[in-house]
């Protein structure tokens, strides 16, 4: 190991020692985790409402600028995947803020609602399958000769598992459903432990050791609140924010428990965003776009990030705004068009595994 290796091993960027800068690291972590659930549980609608609106727009903004950071100038070998990833995320994203729409104008019944839902998380299966072959195809040309041929066709063992999820998605929509609601928020926490894996590997330890109270948490807060009464409330704010929760379809379960498992969760991975990601793993200003590969690949494409970022920004005003106005109406649009985030999360996910 080189020296600046070792020194980055050993110390932090503030010339602490490292374990007295993870030991701090893991102090403010485990007190966000706490205090997330301890919220949470006791006024699980109010911390929804405030933690949605102030940071919603912010950490929507934080991913774009971390994706336009880790995304290369030249694809060279990756074009493929990412056309694939991108021309899927906008084609999804579509297809899924169709589907209310359609409905609403045709009059769509139940099962046509569920027909249609599961088609959407078909594609998103094979989608995503696609993207793991294309993933593992570049490992096979990235080994040696040798173990390439001893390697299977790296399209078969994903679309396999693709298919068998896609009638799983048929027998069970609903599931599918609430799964990505749920386990979106989880994607943060594993692409800062691949982060902090690369940036500051003497933290990664305390990391997944404070990572253990979100289980313990969840167990807490499901045995004190799945039995409890449902919350009160019958205007169209709080009937958005448990049915976002999943309290239509899982009917036998109290609403409580659901929105506060669900804030819970989302508080995690707007803190993750917002906090820890520009901790660990930006170099540079959040606001400061010029680091970007893509900024130097062209004069064209310099203005293109720039630009985006500040349409971020005015995205950002924005939906503070509307939320000001219209806070139900506005939530309920910014969950459905929120789902393109989540795709590209899944993308870049797989890219760096």
């Amino acid at each position: 190991m080189s020296e600046a290796a070792i020194s980055t091993a050993n110390f932090s960027a503030a010339g602490q020692p490292a374990d007295r800068s993870a030991a701090r690291f893991g102090a403010v972590a485990l007190a966000v985790i706490v205090l997330s659930a301890v919220f949470a549980g006791f006024v699980p609608l109010q911390f929804s409402i405030v933690t949605v609106f102030l940071f919603a727009g912010p950490h929507n903004w934080i991913e774009l600028r971390y994706f336009l950071s880790r995304m290369p100038a030249r694809w060279g070998p990756l074009r493929v995947y990412y056309l694939t990833a991108i021309i899927g995320t906008l084609s999804l994203t579509a297809a899924f803020i169709s589907i209310p729409i359609l409905s609403r104008q045709y009059d769509w019944y139940g099962p046509t609602i569920s027909n249609a839902s599961a088609l959407w998380n078909s594609a998103l299966v094979l989608w995503i399958a696609s993207l793991v072959a294309m993933r593992n195809g570049q490992k096979v040309r990235g080994a040696t000769a040798d173990a390439a041929v001893a390697l299977p066709n790296p399209w078969l063992l994903p679309m396999a598992v693709g298919f068998l999820l896609v009638s799983g998605v048929w027998a069970y929509p609903a599931a599918w459903d609430i799964g990505i609601v749920y386990l979106h928020p989880l994607i943060a926490l594993w692409f800062l432990d691949r982060e902090i894996a690369r940036r500051r590997p003497a933290w990664l330890r305390t990391y997944r050791r404070c990572l253990l109270a979100i289980p313990g948490l969840l167990v807490l807060l499901w045995w004190r609140l799945i039995h409890a009464p449902p919350l009160e409330g019958d205007d169209m704010l709080t009937l958005r924010i448990t049915r976002h929760a999943g309290a239509e379809i899982l009917t036998g379960i109290s609403s409580h428990a659901l929105v506060a498992t669900h804030t819970f969760l989302e508080m995690i991975h707007y803190a993750v965003w917002l906090v820890a990601i520009p901790l660990v793993a930006m170099r540079a200003r959040p606001w400061d776009l010029m680091d970007a590969p893509l900024s130097r690949r062209s004069v064209g494409w310099k203005w293109f990030v720039t630009a985006t970022g500040i349409a971020g920004l005015f995205i950002v005003l924005f939906l503070w705004g509307a939320f000001l106005v219209n806070y139900p109406l506005t939530r309920d649009v910014y969950f459905t068009v929120a789902i393109a985030h989540v795709l590209a999360e899944a993308s870049f996910l797989l890219r760096l595994l």
